[in-house]
């Protein structure tokens, strides 16, 4: 594992996953939400680590030439499940939520930030399609300030299944928990907190109190501004998952697909959504982690 003197050095510290660069964002636009983003860190008084493989070595923190290749390179997108083999075989690839926490964690980091956390998929109960993010927080010490999960997922199942496995679900300044595009779900938040130090001192507690490894998931809305139209997010819901049923679609393909429809049709309003949001929440997880480490 190598980690830069930066990072190994800070008090304060913020994970950034690599796939959202790799997968999430179109070429070139991805260079600079990874400048933004990184400068957003740094601006709140923390330093940011961007996480990825690359040469089958995890590193923690990238330098801009390791962030150009990984904007620029099609990368392999890496789960926990997939970092054995990466290493071995001296591959390159992106770190998922569930990558990315795990490496994260290993290096001491407790606050993590991304735009979304995977959860219980539409037709789990046929499919058995899970994310492995949230089997892996269940033991993984670790905040994940997420923008709840995205809606074209079963929430209300990603919830139980939290709950299931002792995770704490925090609100940030809300009771409702966020979906990912809009600010509001029909699901409520199990808790609320209102600064980043009341969600440092639920951190704190949390790991130096309670028993286990669990992580925490904060939840933080999309910025008002920047949330989709409810009424484009619903139509354009209903058309992904028709399309989806017309092609055949199922099982690992369905996310893909219908976040490329989303943003195909959306005219490019559900990227600027995912990157006002995952910008928003490397902000608060910045002052999360200055507040931890005070």
């Amino acid at each position: 594992m190598r980690v830069t003197d930066e990072v190994r050095e800070a008090s304060a510290v913020v994970a950034l996953e690599s796939t959202i660069l790799a997968h999430g964002l179109p070429p070139g636009r991805n260079r600079k939400v990874a400048t933004r983003l990184e400068e957003t860190i740094r601006a709140a008084g923390a330093v940011p680590a961007t996480i990825a493989v690359l040469d089958g070595e995890p590193r923690i923190g990238l330098t801009g030439d390791e962030l150009d290749r990984v904007c620029s390179t099609e990368l392999v997108k890496l789960s926990r499940r997939d970092l054995a083999p990466a290493y071995a075989l001296r591959r390159d690839g992106a770190t998922t939520v569930a990558a990315t926490a795990a490496i994260a964690a290993a290096g001491g980091i407790r606050v993590f930030a991304t735009g979304g956390l995977g959860g219980v998929h539409r037709g789990a109960a046929d499919t058995f399609d899970v994310s492995a993010d949230l089997d892996v927080l269940a033991e993984t010490p670790i905040v994940v300030v997420c923008s709840g999960v995205k809606s074209i997922l079963d929430i209300g199942a990603t919830l139980e299944v939290l709950e299931t496995r002792s995770i704490p679900v925090l609100g940030y300044r809300t009771a409702t928990f966020p979906a990912f595009y809009l600010r509001e779900s029909a699901y409520p938040a199990p808790w609320t907190v209102r600064t980043p130090a009341e969600a440092a001192a639920v951190a704190r507690a949390h790991f130096g109190s309670v028993p286990g490894t669990a992580g925490i998931v904060l939840a933080n809305p999309v910025p008002r501004e920047a949330e989709m139209p409810r009424g484009l997010h619903d139509e354009l819901l209903a058309g992904g998952l028709a399309r989806l049923a017309e092609r055949g679609i199922t099982g690992h393909d369905v996310t893909p697909a219908l976040l490329e429809h989303f943003h195909a049709a959306s005219g490019g309003v559900s990227i600027d959504t995912n990157e006002e949001l995952v910008v928003a929440n490397a902000a608060l997880a910045a002052e999360v982690a200055v507040a931890l480490a005070a």
